[in-house]
């Protein structure tokens, strides 16, 4: 993911309190159509901890967790270029409307898609597919803000056939450049991107049995549902459940003399905790962990250690 970085100079590490912490942010400049999807956030920390931020970006852009039987994607959505689809989007989420809806649709070298349908009783002797119940239909932001293209690994609004402002509950992500899609009644709206995970997106274009992807056809709007056993139960839909996590972010505290380092992990991705020194900053690796969904501390006891830059990268 694009990551936000906290820095402490050697100054605060000799005379700041243990546990003095004040909290300030700080929004980063605009950052143009050009490098849009390239956001990375900041904020201000003062110990004297200081947060900057790499590039122009915005602070305002949040995070989509999608739990799936072969592994989790992470999605950035883009809450400043399309607030009303973004909204929407986690309100689904937030209600518990997703909960327990699968991979509804499986187009290799096009899209899957979801949010439409999900099953009742999932855990239990009688379960059932039923349709997510909706909200109702949002306008079409396609051409609000920047044009955002139906490029690999963009997640976008599915709606009905020729209704330009029909999309309520049901999303796709692009396979391949759909940029096709950008001139459909008005355009698809992006409104995110994978930002870790397309290694399980590319999963979704190999058509062999030796993928472990199976097409199954239910009928109707489940004519090609992707699967995970040949003679499948319900068990081997490919559920997808959704969180709206925090953005990582480091914490800086002086325990002790000593330099504790804390940050919000995401579960199921390796986090990476990396450090720098001067400018400009060049990264190394300090730990890397799997994460928990809890905080994760460890202390900076490097001999010599002048102060730097910290950061969390999600992989």
């Amino acid at each position: 993911t694009d990551p936000m970085l906290a820095c402490i100079s050697r100054h605060f590490l000799a005379t700041a309190k243990p546990e003095f912490t004040r909290e300030i942010s700080k929004q980063a400049g605009n950052s143009s159509a050009s490098n849009r999807m390239t956001r990375i956030g900041s904020l201000s920390w003062i110990l004297a901890v200081l947060w900057t931020s790499l590039a122009a970006g915005r602070a305002a852009d949040s995070l989509a967790q999608v739990h799936t039987p072969l592994g989790d994607w992470l999605l950035v959505l883009f809450d400043t270029d399309k607030p009303v689809t973004v909204a929407n989007f986690k309100q689904y989420v937030a209600t518990g409307r997703f909960r327990d809806s699968f991979v509804q649709r499986w187009e290799p070298g096009f899209v899957i898609q979801g949010g439409g349908f999900f099953v009742t009783n999932r855990f239990k002797s009688n379960p059932a597919i039923l349709s997510v119940p909706t909200f109702g239909s949002i306008t079409n932001e396609y051409s609000v803000g920047p044009t955002l293209s139906n490029t690999y690994g963009t997640i976008a609004m599915a709606r009905a056939g020729g209704q330009t402002n029909s999309a309520t509950s049901q999303w796709f992500l692009n396979l391949a450049d759909n940029v096709g899609l950008d001139t459909v009644d008005g355009g698809f709206t992006v409104f995110g991107r994978v930002a870790v995970g397309t290694n399980l997106l590319n999963r979704f274009n190999r058509t062999s049995v030796a993928n472990g992807i199976f097409p199954l056809n239910l009928g109707g709007a489940l004519y090609r549902v992707p699967v995970l056993s040949p003679a499948p139960t319900f068990g081997d839909l490919i559920y997808s459940d959704f969180s709206l996590p925090d953005w990582p972010r480091v914490r800086i505290a002086v325990d002790a003399g000593r330099l504790r380092l804390a940050w919000n992990s995401l579960s199921n991705f390796v986090n990476h905790l990396e450090f720098a020194s001067g400018f400009p900053l060049s990264w190394q690796t300090f730990v890397s962990t799997n994460g928990t969904g809890q905080t994760i501390e460890v202390f900076d006891d490097r001999p010599g250690t002048a102060g730097g830059c910290y950061r969390v990268r999600i992989e």
